[in-house]
């Protein structure tokens, strides 16, 4: 296969030895075929007679997610893809094939009715482990940093709408008023996976994998069905109003065992400001060409999340 194409990566993939290194695993007859490469990760296909894998080397800016997947395999292994081999060192992972990803069925409303209740007791049973996923890089977004965090935003060189700039600046103080509220509330903050959405849910058979933690950080929980409502709205035409909305919140609440509804509300706000600053990571590390693209995305980003967290003054 041809070599993928540098893109100033900060740390550049040395195919052959990653060649030698899945061969190890399953042997020397595979062939890779390259399908995504970012600035954060490379992902191969290797196919293997009729089975297939995946190869992922992840950048330093997501080097903890080898480790993070390695570790959620083991506790949960009917919940995260097949973990055929890691190398922590060099931030490479190997996987078995976990099926279709959820949007290549539509993103039906109905899966993910299936699935929240089992991430949530993933993430209750990660509570636990929290301290270790900081101690091995996993990114730091728990309540108490995030008003740091968006003052980095808003002093980055991110081209976002004046309005837009100037709505979050205003509403910053109360910002850090309502991490302190949400802190107060609870639950714990544990591992969430801030990507969780068509491509991030795969099926097979009964089988549903949650895949690729690459955007993951230690935070509050409920702060992950931003994204996953994010997508229902602009991939499935759901309005906020949807019934499927709160039928979904309360599916992934019901582990919680208690009433958390205004603890979830209080969450989904902070948490879309929370998503907006979880960006700038990915930013930070990708090469000034790949930006613009990046930003155009950025900005409406913050747009949607602008229009939802904080009210017209």
């Amino acid at each position: 296969m041809t070599p993928p194409e540098p893109l100033d990566f900060a740390q550049p993939l040395d195919l052959a030895e990653a060649r030698r290194w899945i061969a190890g695993v399953v042997g020397p007859d595979f062939s890779l075929e390259l399908q995504k490469q970012r600035a954060w990760a490379t992902t191969m296909r290797v196919t293997v007679g009729e089975e297939t894998a995946w190869f992922k080397a992840c950048q330093p800016v997501q080097a903890f997610e080898p480790r993070l997947t390695a570790e959620l395999a083991r506790r949960w292994p009917d919940r995260l893809p097949t973990v055929l081999a890691v190398d922590e060192s060099r931030a490479w992972l190997l996987t078995a094939d976990a099926g279709v990803a959820v949007g290549t069925l539509g993103n039906s409303p109905e899966i993910w009715l299936r699935a929240l209740p089992r991430y949530a007791e993933l993430q209750l049973g990660e509570t636990s482990h929290a301290v270790d996923h900081l101690g091995h890089g996993v990114p730091d977004l728990r309540l108490e940093r995030l008003p740091a965090a968006l003052e980095s935003l808003l002093a980055s060189d991110v081209p976002l709408a004046p309005d837009d700039v100037r709505r979050l600046r205003r509403f910053a103080p109360r910002f850090g008023a309502l991490c302190a509220e949400l802190g107060a509330a609870g639950p714990a903050e544990t591992a969430q996976h801030d990507d969780l959405h068509v491509n991030g849910l795969f099926v097979r058979g009964e089988d549903l994998r949650f895949l690729d933690w690459g955007d993951a950080s230690i935070g509050h929980p409920f702060f992950s069905l931003v994204v996953t409502f994010r997508f229902l709205e602009s991939h499935n035409g759901l309005a906020p109003p949807d019934p499927w909305f709160t039928r979904l919140r309360d599916a992934y609440l019901e582990p919680y065992g208690r009433d958390l509804t205004a603890t979830f509300s209080l969450a989904w706000r902070v948490g879309l400001v929370a998503h907006a600053c979880a960006w700038l990571r990915h930013r930070q590390a990708m090469p000034a060409a790949a930006r613009p693209a990046f930003d155009a995305e950025y900005a409406d980003l913050v747009r949607w999340v602008v229009a939802r967290a904080i009210p017209e003054a």
